[in-house]
Formats: structure tokens, sequence, C-alpha cells
């Protein structure tokens, strides 16, 4: 798996979550908690697609 596979995200996304509860800034809070949101979803996506590339490898299918 290459690239950002969510989890950068997640952790850009708690570092500025802290850094907004530790200054008080709502707006950076919520931007971290939004990031941290994108990178749950990615990993997601990524182990679906994972699973059905393994499934497909499984039943016989050729990986191109």
């Amino acid at each position: 798996m290459g690239g950002n596979d969510g989890k950068q995200d997640q952790a850009a996304g708690k570092m500025k979550k802290t850094a907004g509860d530790l200054t008080g800034n709502e707006e950076m809070k919520s931007e971290g908690k939004s990031q941290e949101r994108k990178g749950k979803g990615k990993e997601k996506l990524e182990n679906a697609k994972d699973s059905v590339t393994g499934a497909v490898k499984g039943a016989g299918g050729k990986d191109d």
C-alpha cells in the first residue's frame, strides 16, 4: 500500500485537535476532528479495497 492510507491524516488531525484544546481554539479543534474522520474513512476504504483485491485473487482472478 503506498501513499497516505489515512494514518497520516489521523495523526495530523489528532495533533490539530490537541493543539486546539490546549489553546482554546475551537476552529483548530474542529478542523482536527474533521481531518481525523477523513483519515479513518480513507483507512476503511483502503481496507475494503484490499479485501476485494484479495477475494478476486483468491477466486482465480489475474493481478494486472
